[in-house]
């Protein structure tokens, strides 16, 4: 087994896929890439078992087809310190791999590909797509809002809808929720799963520089995402989504309009002298005046700044985490947000002014208690 490949090549497909090593494996196959070479093409996989990655690199030149599990660490530092250059792997028994790059020849030892994890049967697959740009959009719309209680698994993942002509994701920890719903696509199915929260990271990372159609296929236990030349094959969140519907409060007749790079601008001030625990942003509104305020009782700090708002109805105080809203609002883009309250108690929903027919961002809050 002997190949050519660029080394700037080789290394931008590795470091995609570094993200699904973990720093500690039960098995210490897992610590490898898996290369598999074919004619002139090369396959390259990473897994933790739960999430199977890979990348398919056309080759300049190969001899001889064959598979081998390659040491994944030592092999990115190698490829960081390379200029780019071409670099020849050659594969010898038992399972030694020469690296010739230049001047330089660097030796190390595989292990055998049998021990390396295959991937799950896909029986009965029902297969959606979905533009790269819409599935981005998406992740980086909800992927905040996921929790992280391990007894709670189905809430640290986000749950898509496909339907047929529409897509909607959402993901709450139970003090904030985000569903995202883009209308006037056509997946070509109607499917409902929940992702993990590792492999969407994932996807993120790597389709920010891929312009694509995404290919999905889903089964009840796992879903394969293809594009350009990578592949993802990852496990599902096992068990039913909660009714996030039914949280979301429909009666809100007072609303805040506020431009929203001047909100977060405040809120991230003013939070600097919030309570280390609570992270308490209080909002007294009346008329077209919002003054933010914050207090640590414990330190005696204190910090409130007034701001210009658009308001319709009865004058109110409500407490909002500031962490919360800082993530909320740094993950919109238009211009001016619309906050949607009853009550000092009830959950408020922000929403972007410039929601059109096409795209529905709804991110609603938990208030926390005021301490009058």
């Amino acid at each position: 087994m002997k190949f050519i490949v660029n080394s700037i090549s080789l290394l931008k497909s590795v470091q995609a896929l570094g993200g699904v090593l973990n720093v500690k494996n039960t098995l210490p196959i897992l610590d490898n890439f898996l290369f598999e070479l074919h004619g002139n093409t090369l396959s390259v996989t990473a897994s933790d078992l739960e999430t199977i990655m890979t990348v398919v690199i056309e080759l300049e030149m190969a001899e001889e087809d064959g598979s081998l599990a390659v040491p994944a660490r030592i092999l990115i530092e190698t490829l960081k310190s390379f200029p780019n250059v071409p670099v020849t792997f050659t594969v010898s028994d038992p399972h030694k791999i020469e690296i010739t790059a230049g001047e330089g020849r660097y030796n190390m030892t595989g292990y055998s590909a049998e021990e390396f994890p295959k991937q799950p049967q896909m029986d009965d697959a029902v297969g959606v797509s979905i533009n790269s740009d819409v599935m981005l959009n998406a992740i980086n719309k909800t992927i905040f809002a996921t929790g992280n209680d391990e007894l709670r698994p189905v809430m640290a993942g986000v749950y898509c809808d496909f339907h047929e002509n529409d897509v909607t994701f959402v993901a709450t920890d139970a003090h904030k929720l985000v569903r995202y719903k883009k209308i006037g696509v056509q997946p070509g199915a109607q499917v409902s799963f929940i992702l993990p929260k590792k492999p969407l990271n994932l996807l993120k990372n790597i389709l920010v520089s891929e312009e694509s159609e995404v290919k999905i296929e889903y089964t009840e236990k796992n879903a394969i995402f293809q594009f350009n030349n990578y592949q993802m094959v990852c496990k599902l969140v096992d068990g039913r989504y909660p009714n996030y519907e039914a949280v979301i409060p429909k009666e809100n007749p007072n609303v805040l309009t506020v431009d929203r790079q001047a909100f977060l601008s405040v809120v991230r001030r003013v939070s600097i002298f919030a309570n280390k625990s609570t992270h308490q942003v209080r909002l007294k509104i009346s008329g077209q005046e919002l003054i933010l305020s914050a207090e640590d009782l414990d330190y005696s700090n204190e910090a409130k700044e007034r701001l210009s708002c658009s308001f319709v109805g009865e004058d109110m105080d409500i407490g909002f985490n500031s962490r919360f809203l800082i993530e909320m609002l740094s993950n919109l883009e238009s211009e001016e947000v619309n906050l949607h309250m009853s009550q000092p108690n009830r959950a408020g929903l922000i929403i972007p002014t410039n929601n059109d027919e096409e795209e529905d961002i709804l991110m609603l809050i938990m208030p926390v208690m005021l301490n009058n």
